[in-house]
């Protein structure tokens, strides 16, 4: 299992540079290349969102991107340290149910909207220590990572 780490400050210029990293990882991990603009536009929106719950709730911590290449699957982490609701266990809810979330705000709800319209298998977790999207893709082939 190959692992790439990327943090980056929550400033909206670094989002275009976590898009780049995440197609070129993803294109070496072996997913099909008629997917890449989608993991490129998914890890925008991912990062995006990241970026904008950081800066809006005063919070310095960097952005973190996981990407991981399994024997079968290509895998992208978006975490944030924005706290979920307090008091209460960490929150799951997978694909389309990420949207329908009645107290999820304007931009937050778009940007979950974009997420799930793009990718398959999408899950969102949110938490006292923060949330993370994860997305995978399947891989095809055998991979070009060394």
């Amino acid at each position: 299992m190959a692992t790439v780490e990327l943090r980056f400050s929550a400033q909206p210029e670094h989002v275009r540079t976590a898009r780049l990293v995440a197609a070129a990882v993803a294109r070496r991990a072996g997913v099909e290349e008629a997917v890449l603009d989608e993991v490129r536009l998914a890890v925008g929106e991912a990062c995006s969102r990241a970026v904008g719950l950081h800066r809006t709730n005063g919070i310095t911590a960097p952005v973190r991107v996981v990407l991981t290449e399994e024997e079968k699957v290509f895998s992208i982490e978006v975490s944030d340290e924005v706290p979920g609701p307090a008091g209460g266990p960490a929150a799951a809810v997978s694909g389309i149910d990420a949207v329908l979330d009645p107290d999820a705000e304007g931009e937050d709800e778009m940007g979950l909207a974009v997420i799930s319209g793009l990718v398959d298998d999408v899950d969102v977790i949110s938490g006292e220590a923060g949330g993370t999207i994860r997305m995978s893709w399947p891989v095809s082939g055998t991979s070009e990572l060394p």
